[in-house]
């Protein structure tokens, strides 16, 4: 579809939905391939997702090999949404039915790509903080709606115009794929380090036995980009209702750890230190989780994970997507990974990163 065949695609979805005459104000763009554009029609507003549905490679189908997913690419590899928006519709509205405060949908056109939600306010978590809201209080709320979510039930998939979206398992190959960026792209091409098929087949290894952490406690639903940019404080709703959420169409089902990382790691702001231990507690209760070492453990083995992969996913995006301020970021993501590999579950990753990847030690010393 060319650039004024989507314009007009665009107009006359906005015609259907009554929205036609709206002012647009695009919001700034981010790492994803969608676009937001917030639309103000007297008192009201609502916000336009445009997802273009060949900006990236395609979603896992639900019976893919692992082969046949790295044939597919990265996003299949990982599982991810990519531009599916029934991924979006449909989880938004199983968290909503459940009381969650997702964007509502107020109208769809999933075969062009265009959803038109809720607009749920500026109030981000990361624009409240140091200064307009305290950390512990805010965090606080985001841990007891995480929660809350994990002990909700999610169907298999989610149903949205018709369409389904299977919610898979946050599987090995997922996590393997992701971790592997920090070889590609960090160690790669940022850092100029080239592994022998030796090292990197010890890398695959350690991580697998790493993987074998996760099985402490039932999967729940993982929303994958849990952190202070992506929730909104809504002080009018209560309970786990006043936490927004707004990105969550690459959820999968797997170990709770991952988003409470996400968000107690976070790789744009500096959370307080001294609140990771009681959020942590805190999540063990609230959750339900009678394993609090073992939950230590996987906390630990999906920070490492992730922080691997955000370390290649920014020098990914400054290299090849040319976004450099995404560089700026690396030290911040480097000390998470150098304290996450100091637990003694990850002895293993911590050697073999003394022996192979010191430039990320370095990184963390900036």
């Amino acid at each position: 579809m060319t650039t004024s065949d989507r314009d007009r695609a665009l107009d006359a979805f906005l015609d259907r939905a009554g929205w036609a005459a709206a002012e647009r104000h695009p919001l700034a763009g981010d790492a994803s391939t969608r676009r937001y554009v917030r639309l103000v029609d007297g008192a009201q507003t609502a916000m336009l997702m445009d997802a273009p549905s060949g900006a990236e490679a395609p979603a896992c189908p639900p019976d893919a090999s692992p082969e046949e997913r790295k044939a597919l690419g990265y996003n299949a590899e990982a599982r991810l949404a990519g531009p599916n928006l029934t991924a979006f519709a449909g989880l938004s509205d199983a968290l909503c039915e459940r009381g969650f405060s997702a964007p509502s949908v107020l109208a769809s056109d999933l075969e062009h790509g265009f959803l038109l939600l809720e607009d749920l306010g500026d109030a981000l978590f990361a624009r409240l903080l140091p200064d307009q809201m305290h950390e512990g209080s805010l965090y606080a709320a985001a841990v007891d709606t995480l929660a809350a979510i994990y002990r909700s039930s999610f169907p298999d998939a989610v149903e949205a115009g018709g369409q389904s979206w299977p919610l898979q398992a946050y599987d090995a190959t997922a996590l393997m794929a992701e971790a592997d960026l920090f070889v590609e792209w960090f160690l790669g091409r940022h850092a100029g380090v080239t592994l022998s098929e030796a090292a990197l087949d010890e890398w695959r290894a350690i991580w697998t036995r790493a993987f074998g952490r996760l099985e402490n406690c039932p999967p729940g639903l993982v929303l994958r980009d849990y952190h202070a940019e992506n929730l909104i404080y809504l002080p009018e709703r209560k309970g786990e209702a006043s936490v927004g959420l707004l990105d969550f169409q690459d959820a999968l089902i797997g170990h709770p750890a991952y988003d409470l990382v996400s968000l107690l790691e976070d790789a744009r702001r500096n959370v307080d230190r001294k609140l990771a231990v009681p959020l942590k507690a805190r999540f063990v209760e609230r959750a339900g989780l009678r394993d609090a070492a073992g939950f230590d453990a996987a906390y630990a083995v999906l920070g490492a994970q992730r922080n691997a992969k955000i370390l290649g996913i920014f020098v990914r995006l400054a290299v090849r997507d040319g976004k450099a301020r995404y560089l700026d970021m690396l030290p911040r993501v480097a000390r998470h990974f150098a304290g996450d590999i100091q637990h003694p579950a990850l002895m293993e990753l911590n050697l073999w990163i003394k022996a192979h990847a010191g430039a990320v030690l370095l990184e963390a010393h900036k």
